[in-house]
């Protein structure tokens, strides 16, 4: 796969319009007359979607992603296919998806009903839940060890409402504050700025292996809700979708999903050749056989 540096996007390419939005053609029409793919990514999404060596894409859903594109360059017959990449945030993923900057966005998004509103998701290929990412040494433990202190989440995520209705629901008054990014919620942490984290567990334990000192920092908390995560696209684009669902069915029904996961979630992976031992959900096993792209609520 040919990488081109990423574009720097403009603030106006987030203001979206009806009328911009009926004027993307569908993606398969689109790539085959660009010649270019735009392919989203996340910069501190581990081990989904995140910047490694020399500072390109890496991660369990950019692999996914590259099998996508190399069918796409089959389907439009488009060998000599560039792959543009572009960093995207929490807060501008959907956006630029939908005006047509990006035509699929490969990083931790979770597939539920109010997206499902604005873009389309493809076959769910992760679940995962809202914990807690504190120091080793906070005593904080739980949810309710939370009442009066400091919790950061990242902007623009689902874990936002998730955090928000648990302190209504527990009264349990913590400040709810946000970042622009995983990593700076992280930073928050570290520095002492928050005493918690709320985030999907996985990416706290990718967060948590990429740490200067991994040991000092921990996940905690039952998890507060459990979510699919799926690669996300235009909405109204039946072909595109269709051969989407069929790469990552394809990888399921092969066997090689289960490789690349061992690859990302049980075997050392960059920057500092950490192993996550994450083992295989109950929910994303069974999503082998059933393929499903059903959103959470």
């Amino acid at each position: 796969m040919t990488f081109r540096p990423s574009r720097i996007v403009a603030a106006c390419a987030v203001l979206l319009s009806f009328g911009a939005l009926a004027q993307v053609p569908p993606t398969l029409d689109k790539v085959k007359a660009s010649g270019t793919i735009s392919v989203a990514h996340r910069e501190s999404s581990i081990p989904f979607s995140y910047l490694g060596a020399e500072g390109k894409p890496t991660g369990f859903g950019w692999e996914i992603c590259q099998r996508i594109v190399d069918n796409v360059k089959k389907a439009t017959g488009r060998a000599d296919l560039k792959v543009e990449t572009m960093p995207v945030t929490s807060q501008n993923r959907i956006p630029l998806v939908q005006n047509g900057t990006v035509d699929i966005e490969c990083g931790s998004t979770t597939n539920n009903s109010d997206r499902g509103k604005q873009v389309a998701f493809a076959i769910n290929y992760f679940y995962t839940g809202t914990r807690f990412l504190v120091k080793s040494d906070s005593g904080i433990k739980a949810l309710s060890d939370l009442k009066g202190k400091r919790v950061v989440t990242t902007a623009g995520t689902t874990n936002f409402q998730v955090l928000r209705a648990a302190n209504q629901r527990q009264q349990l008054g913590f400040d709810l504050l946000t970042a622009k990014d995983h990593a700076e919620s992280a930073l928050l942490v570290d520095g002492g700025r928050a005493e918690a984290f709320g985030m999907d567990d996985i990416l706290l334990y990718g967060l948590r292996a990429a740490a200067a000192n991994p040991a000092s920092l921990a996940v905690v908390g039952e998890p507060l809700q459990v979510e699919p995560y799926a690669i996300m696209f235009r909405k109204d684009d039946p072909a595109f979708k269709k051969l989407v669902d069929d790469t990552v069915s394809g990888l399921m029904k092969s066997g090689e999903f289960e490789q690349l996961y061992k690859k990302w979630f049980q075997s050392a992976i960059p920057p500092k050749g950490v192993n996550l031992n994450a083992p295989m959900s109950k929910e994303l096993q069974d999503n082998l056989k059933a393929l499903s792209d059903k959103p959470a609520l």
